[in-house]
């Protein structure tokens, strides 16, 4: 039996993959390591608690002694690592938890990876490493050669947490492969994000925040597909790689909102244009024709398809996101928010 470490399995996209990995792998155990701040929910991990091949641990990856400990104990054989700070705004506002989590609590993965000898180390990390494309230029891409050119403090503290990986490949001979995907979307997505925070706020008649003229472009990529790329990356993908995860699905912030105003029978009168971000990257765009071609993966989902099916979860499971929408959060999107129209 295979046993699997999740780092970061009770945020979005690492939640989502626990819920892929317990269900189609009943024979693997999957352990989950998380340590529930704001952006970890328990709640995502509902129907899969109960499983016999799933495993929650709370902790913090940057804790060296308990990191050690919990290897020591359970001897896994695969790592992949999601746990993350992943909000460029927040990474604007408090850069140094981005550099703890992002870069010592992967150092910490990789030398625990290494010192129980892990035969597969994957490091989940982003477009966002490359910087960003220009809006007229539909013609340029991101590939896995393209030059790493960080934006923000974020976007820093994963191309570091990238190089790290790839020198304890070549350094200590550590198996390991990256992939770095656009813009998720899909079921449990932490509301400050772009698409839950326009659904959630529309659906209550609230004012929707747009950055600038909301002309950056960004391609969005169904979290599902984003699962069966990793799944098929761990499994088959080759030692030392790197793996670009895309959906061609490029859309401008604006017309994604103005397609989920459209769906939920919304006024466009809602948007509000707000102050740039510092920083703000102005167009993502994957080629992910290696992978397609290396692994055989293609997305299963468009976008004018998944954002329906987005949007129909988020009106299926308002408990799920009105119980997040509280506390931290409120303070936190008033902060980055209130008085900042332009």
């Amino acid at each position: 039996m295979k046993k699997i470490l999740v780092t970061g399995g009770a945020g979005f996209i690492g939640g989502n993959f626990v819920h892929y990995m317990v269900n189609k792998y009943p024979e693997y155990k999957i352990v989950n390591l998380d340590l529930l701040t704001y952006a970890g929910n328990l709640e995502t991990l509902k129907n899969v608690e109960d499983k016999e091949n799933y495993k929650f641990v709370k902790g913090d990856i940057s804790d060296r002694e308990f990191v050690f400990k919990l290897f020591e104990e359970e001897k896994f054989d695969i790592v992949i690592n999601f746990a993350a700070e992943s909000h460029v705004d927040r990474s604007v506002t408090d850069p140094g938890i981005f550099v703890q989590t992002n870069v010592l609590g992967t150092q910490v993965l990789l030398d625990a990876s290494k010192e129980f000898k892990v035969k597969r180390y994957h490091q989940v990390s982003t477009d966002e490493v490359y910087g960003d494309l220009p809006i007229d230029r539909n013609d340029l891409f991101f590939t896995e050669e393209t030059p790493l050119n960080p934006s923000s403090p974020y976007s820093a503290s994963k191309t570091s947490a990238d190089l790290l990986v790839q020198a304890y490949h070549r350094t200590y001979g550590l198996p390991t492969t990256i992939s770095r995907c656009s813009n998720n979307y899909g079921p449990y997505h932490f509301p400050e994000k772009l698409i839950p925070l326009m659904i959630s706020r529309a659906l209550n008649d609230e004012s929707l925040p747009v950055y600038g003229n909301g002309e950056n472009v960004r391609d969005w990529l169904h979290v599902y597909d984003h699962c069966t790329a990793i799944d098929l990356i761990i499994h088959n993908g080759k030692v030392g790689d790197v793996y670009n995860v895309g959906g061609h699905n490029e859309r401008t912030n604006l017309e994604v909102v103005k397609t989920i105003l459209k769906s939920l029978d919304k006024p466009e009168s809602l948007i509000t244009y707000v102050k740039d971000r510092p920083g703000h990257d102005l167009r993502y765009a994957i080629d992910p024709t290696k992978l397609e071609n290396e692994l055989g993966w293609k997305p299963k989902y468009n976008f004018d398809i998944g954002i329906k099916e987005t949007i129909q979860w988020y009106l299926d499971n308002k408990k799920w996101w009105q119980n997040i929408i509280s506390g931290e959060y409120q303070k936190y999107y008033k902060n980055q928010y209130d008085n900042k129209q332009s």
